[in-house]
């Protein structure tokens, strides 16, 4: 018996995929999102609208375009400050029937690839130091941890790693950055329009 998360990742195909800017009437899909990935103290719509405003943030939405209802789907949502030469991962979020896909991973890779076509050299974000699942997609995208923020999630006081990588412009990071949009490239059957852009 196929599950409804499986019926789902069945569906997916990147030709039917998109990834844009945010745009105001995505919010309220991304707040069904944020309210199961991140719980009461989640962001609110008000800080959705500021930072699709704020001169520094690139926030994108990942939508499936052939959705069944017609009108396209808001599957996921990321978002990073880019200060001097640093990008800062605010966000990542994917509908949860929607996981498994490797739809965290492609957003990544997108903020990840916006950032070395730009003047960044350095990506760096928090995650809670429960979140091995993240924490793991992190390090094989050449993360490390570089310290802790104690208590720094408000609604159980859990800490935060502090993640960085090494320079991304470098070319040991290219290459092997490479081989890895490579095989996701090969997983989902290519990449969605707006990618990298």
């Amino acid at each position: 018996m196929i599950s409804p998360s499986q019926s789902k990742q069945a569906q997916l195909q990147s030709s039917q995929l998109e990834i844009r800017r945010m745009r105001a009437p995505d919010v309220a899909g991304v707040m069904e999102i944020e309210s199961v990935s991140f719980g009461r103290h989640h962001w609110s719509e008000e800080s959705f609208y500021n930072e699709m405003n704020n001169h520094v943030g690139r926030y994108y939405s990942l939508v499936q375009t052939g959705a069944p209802t017609g009108s396209p789907e808001l599957l996921g949502y990321c978002g990073f400050w880019m200060i001097l030469d640093e990008a800062h991962i605010t966000t990542i979020a994917v509908r949860p029937e929607f996981r498994g896909n490797a739809l965290g991973e492609l957003l990544l890779l997108h903020i990840l690839e916006r950032s070395m076509s730009s003047s960044i050299h350095w990506a760096t974000l928090e995650v809670r130091a429960s979140n091995y699942n993240a924490q793991n997609l992190y390090y094989k995208y050449g993360f490390n941890s570089m310290g802790v923020r104690p208590r720094y999630y408000q609604d159980n006081q859990e800490d935060a790693l502090i993640m960085t990588t090494s320079d991304i412009c470098s070319a040991p990071y290219r290459a092997r950055f490479q081989q890895l949009k490579s095989a996701l490239q090969q997983r989902l059957s290519g990449l969605p329009k707006g990618y990298g852009v």
